[in-house]
């Protein structure tokens, strides 16, 4: 297990991605954390924010009970803050905001309020992964990534149909049309923007009754919501978004099933098993098998999201199709085929940098 301790070759990562968030001496530069917060992040983000002369406060906020049927993994959305109105309202008020929450607030409730900012000016908002300093220090962002996630969402936004294949048997077809995108880059330099560290990808949010086919996870893929890499092959069948079939046998498919199930006894509805977003990692700085290397305390798995090439599908929540639910999966898989409509922007798990120019 690696050592949580000040080292200056996080400091400088840190630095080095608050200097491409243009972090300007005396910017107010609030810092979210929670009590169960990595502290080492939180140490690191504000000794660098100081030494660039930024103005620094920290809130920092009791993590909630569980009040779910399960552990909540992988959702980016705190419940830290719980609607709490002056935190929401410092928040505001900041230049920019450092969210080293556990879970972060890419979803949160409180986002769109934050965003909005108050005094006549918008915040911007880096999320911290909860990962430790060393992946962070190996994914601290590259300008040259925002050109080709911009480029990859332009074309999201400009596609009818997404068509996924693998010769594991995917073959899964994604309506766009009515689909919100996004993507993220690393880094925030504007007011208003919202990033998240690791990062590189682009991924749509689709709207209501646009997903169906089959979907193949084999050997190798990953379930970053149990930070496992699959040892069985598993095989969905999508109906109008939801998954409505689990076939294969093992210990990875009784798992996904019991998860599964679990959110849909709590909850009483199935939302738990239909699409949040799918999209696709460009950041060739990541790595497949990055979680081979830490133990699960040390790694949250963003970095899984973004390897270069991986076909990123998730379920769970998604505000676009009006469905609510903190059962989350993100599955990132290898060697799939990515059509939006008939242009091939991955070819087997292999970035099409030309179809991206």
């Amino acid at each position: 297990m690696l050592v949580e301790r000040i080292e200056n070759k996080w400091l400088a990562a840190f630095t080095r991605t608050f200097t491409l968030c243009k972090v300007q001496p005396g910017e107010v530069v609030a810092i979210l954390a929670e009590t169960q917060s990595r502290r080492i992040n939180v140490d690191l983000a504000r000794l660098a924010l100081e030494a660039m002369g930024a103005h620094v406060f920290e809130v920092t906020l009791t993590t909630p009970a569980l009040t779910a049927p399960a552990p909540v993994r992988s959702t980016g959305a705190s419940d830290a803050i719980a609607q709490l109105g002056p935190v929401v309202a410092a928040l505001a008020r900041a230049d920019m905001v450092v969210d080293c929450t556990v879970e972060g607030l890419l979803h949160a409730p409180e986002l769109p309020t934050i965003m909005k900012g108050a005094d006549g000016h918008m915040p911007r908002l880096l999320m911290v992964s909860n990962e430790h300093p060393e992946i962070l220090e190996r994914t601290v962002p590259d300008p040259a990534l925002e050109g080709v996630v911009r480029a990859a969402m332009k074309k999201l936004r400009g596609t009818q149909q997404m068509h996924v294949t693998s010769k594991a048997g995917t073959d899964l077809r994604v309506n766009l049309q009515k689909a919100v995108v996004g993507g993220v880059w690393g880094f925030c330099p504007k007011p208003g923007m919202v990033s998240h560290w690791p990062a590189g990808l682009a991924l749509a949010f689709p709207a209501a009754g646009t997903v169906n086919g089959t979907l193949v996870m084999a050997p190798g893929d990953v379930n970053l919501t149990f930070k496992q890499y699959l040892r069985d092959t598993i095989r969905l069948t999508i109906e109008n978004d939801s998954v409505v079939a689990i076939e294969g046998e093992g210990v990875d498919v009784d798992m996904m099933r019991g998860y599964w199930k679990a959110w849909e006894d709590a909850e009483g509805h199935r939302a738990a098993y239909a699409v949040s977003h799918v999209g696709f990692g460009l950041n060739p700085a990541a790595r497949w098998d990055a979680m081979a290397f830490y133990d699960k305390r040390d790694c949250n798995g963003t970095e899984l999201r973004a390897f270069a090439g991986n076909f990123l599908y998730s379920t769970g929540a998604n505000e676009v199709a009006g469905r609510h639910t903190l059962g989350h999966f993100d599955l990132p898989m290898r060697g799939c085929t990515i059509r939006l409509d008939d242009t091939v922007v991955v070819d087997s798990g292999q970035v099409v940098s030309a179809a991206l120019a």
